[in-house]
């Protein structure tokens, strides 16, 4: 690739600069969309033939659209959009209009929706281009990420390992280079698995700061949808664009331009409540090692570390039961197709809903909100909980889902993914962000739960974190090597 008269300025090529640096570079005119744009497009030609994390791929569209965007002139008081030239791969379970969108099905396998759902639609606003879309787990169920339709996403790191899921994607994407930002949805850790997998990060956020749109349940609490990017910085730059109240999600709140600007956060003094292993999950001994590492660092850097006992009765219940309850409104009258063309988890976890009793229901519901207040409650006395975001680390990608962590069986393909799911269940928001690497090369990753509503805070906590780690600084060596 001929190196832009941009790259004077900045170390690298285009691909590993952040997006906060493109989209600067691309309003200097520094850089035009076109050459942003072309590049990426050459990044992915070289490099996603090994990782398989875009899919649906719209080069012709995408360059023509970065030439309409280069000719486009801000009429007087009016500013390009925050996103404005950068290229994005839609997460395949969001419509896309005019875009092949499978939600990894093969009931699906040729659909292309008419209408962009939200998120897309502020994305495409705020001047993003959309180049194709990111592989994802039929349907999103599971925290790896293969279908039937594209096949198996390989994580950069090491390519015989999972990338994770949902939005695994989204994650190999963002560690190969291919792409500056992405979106993520998480329901049981869609954001943070991959995240924690793949050394990138990502903002499961307080529900409603980011509304969803189509024919969702328009309460619910425990999906949602988020950014995700290599930098915390560029996570608040994808914020800008697509945070903010719409009048068809009752719980849709906030002002974009909170997250302008840069976020100054210190950990000296910040205390931090150490739940190890999240209420007594077993936790993978190369991710607790890890993990024992990043505590010592964040007691180094003036951190108070007090370890905790979370005690949530009822969580794993309150999860899998509302979880259940879901599918069955999502996929229930679906099933007879489902029983002919979707892997057995789905259909499992549709029949788990339709078992269900208004009293296991309620007990569920009783539950959410006990761990609600007991999440709320604790954070009072600190300022961030952390907490493993992954108990393994990333595993043989011809697995479905890991059957044991540490030794002890999983009951089902959403045990080994607690660590994440039993946070869910609290509503709090969640940053995850880059522990450390095992002997191996293998990334670890930590979630920084904040206090509810707050976001904008905990994302300063976690770009304070990620300056003193120097993780996100990192990317994977000979798979992806630069040209």
């Amino acid at each position: 690739m001929a190196r832009p008269r941009a790259a004077d300025q900045l170390s690298g090529p285009l691909h590993w600069w952040t997006a906060r640096d493109l989209a600067a570079a691309i309003r200097r005119r520094e850089l035009s969309t076109r050459e942003v744009v072309a590049w990426h497009l050459d990044r992915i030609e070289e490099v996603n033939p090994r990782v398989n994390a875009v899919v649906s791929l719209r080069p012709d569209e995408a360059l023509a659209d970065a030439e309409a965007a280069d000719r486009r002139a801000p009429r007087a008081g009016e500013r390009l959009g925050p996103l404005h030239g950068l290229p994005i791969a839609i997460k395949d379970l969001e419509d896309t209009a005019g875009i092949r969108t499978t939600y990894g099905s093969t009931l699906f396998a040729d659909h292309v929706p008419v209408a962009d759902d939200l998120v897309v639609a502020r994305l495409r606003a705020a001047g993003a281009i959309v180049v194709g879309k990111t592989n994802t787990p039929e349907f999103g169920a599971g925290s790896h990420t293969f279908n039937e339709v594209f096949g198996t996403t390989r994580n950069p790191w090491a390519l015989d390992r999972s990338a994770g899921g949902s939005s695994g994607g989204a994650g190999a994407a963002l560690a190969a280079g291919l792409l500056p930002i992405a979106d993520g949805s998480d329901h049981g850790g869609s954001i943070r698995n991959p995240a924690s997998f793949n050394n990138v990060v990502g903002l499961r956020p307080t529900p409603g700061l980011v509304p969803a749109g189509g024919d969702g349940d328009v309460w619910e609490v425990a999906s949602v949808v988020g950014p995700m990017a290599r930098t915390v910085g560029d996570l608040a730059l994808m914020l800008t664009a697509i945070t903010g109240p719409d009048a068809r999600s009752p719980l849709s709140h906030g002002d974009p331009s909170s997250f302008t600007g840069d976020l100054h956060g210190d950990l000296d003094g910040l205390r931090v409540a150490w739940s190890p292993d999240v209420g007594g999950l077993p936790i993978e001994p190369d991710v607790s090692a890890v993990l024992e590492d990043a505590r010592a660092r964040l007691a180094a850097c003036g951190c108070e570390v007090e370890d905790v006992a979370l005690d949530l009765p009822g969580v794993d219940e309150a999860f899998e039961t509302l979880r259940a309850v879901g599918f069955v409104r999502s996929f229930g009258p679906m099933l007879p197709e489902l029983r002919r063309a979707a892997k057995a988890t789905i259909i499992w976890n549709v029949e788990q809903g339709l078992g269900l009793d208004g009293a296991a229901v309620a007990r569920a519901i009783a539950a959410r909100a006990d761990v609600f207040r007991a999440v709320a409650g604790l954070l009072e006395r600190f300022d961030v909980l952390a907490a493993p975001a992954a108990q393994v680390v990333p595993f043989p990608a011809e697995l479905e889902y890991p059957s044991e962590v540490g030794g002890v069986a999983m009951p089902h393909y959403l045990g080994w993914m607690r660590a994440c799911s039993r946070i869910t269940v609290s509503a709090h928001p969640v940053a995850a962000v880059p522990a450390g690497f095992t002997p191996d090369g293998l990334p670890v990753g930590l979630q920084l739960v904040g206090r509810f509503g707050d976001d904008r805070r905990l994302l300063a906590h976690a770009a304070a974190w990620e300056a003193a780690g120097g993780h996100t600084a990192r990317h994977p060596p000979s798979c992806v090597h630069d040209q």
